[in-house]
C-alpha cells in the first residue's frame, strides 16, 4: 500500500488489514521516511513532507512500533532507491530548480541508505501476522 500516510483515519486500517490478510499472507506498506538523509538535508523544504497529501509522517521505528501495536510483525524492510531522486527532484524544482544539486542529493541519501536502509528516502515494509 504506497497510500498509507494519505489516509485521515490510519490507524483503523492496520484492524482491517488484519481481519481480510490470510494467516499467511503478507502485508506490504511503503511509505516516505521523514528521517531519510535527504530529508534532513532539505528540513521542512523537504518534498515529501507536502501536505495535505501526506497527512501522517513515519520514521522506520514509528512504522514498525504501530505494525507491532496492532499485531504485526517485521518481515523485511527495503529501500525504495528512486525515491530519494525524485523526491530531490520535487523539492529541488520548488526552491532553485537545480537538476544536479537533486541528482547530488539522491545520489548522496542512497549512498548513506546503502549502509542503513532506516536512511533511505522511502522505506517498503513487509509485515506478517504474529
Amino acid at each position: 500500500m504506497r497510500i498509507y500516510s494519505r489516509y485521515y483515519r490510519h490507524l483503523g486500517y492496520f484492524k482491517r488489514f488484519s481481519e481480510l490478510l490470510q494467516p499467511s499472507g503478507v502485508l506490504v506498506i511503503a511509505v516516505p521516511n521523514y528521517t531519510s538523509t535527504d530529508a534532513k538535508m532539505y528540513g521542512q523544504n523537504w518534498a515529501a513532507l507536502d501536505t495535505p497529501r501526506h497527512l501522517y509522517h513515519f520514521s522506520p521505528a514509528s512504522m514498525e512500533a504501530l505494525a507491532l501495536k496492532h499485531g504485526f510483525t517485521l518481515v523485511s524492510k527495503k529501500a525504495m532507491w528512486f525515491d530519494a531522486f525524485y523526491v530531490s527532484m520535487l523539492t529541488e524544482q520548488h526552491k532553485s530548480g537545480l537538476l544536479l544539486k537533486a541528482i547530488l542529493v539522491g545520489l548522496w541519501s542512497n549512498l548513506t541508505a546503502l549502509l542503513d536502509v532506516n536512511k533511505c528516502s522511502s522505506v517498503i515494509y513487509a509485515f506478517k501476522k504474529k
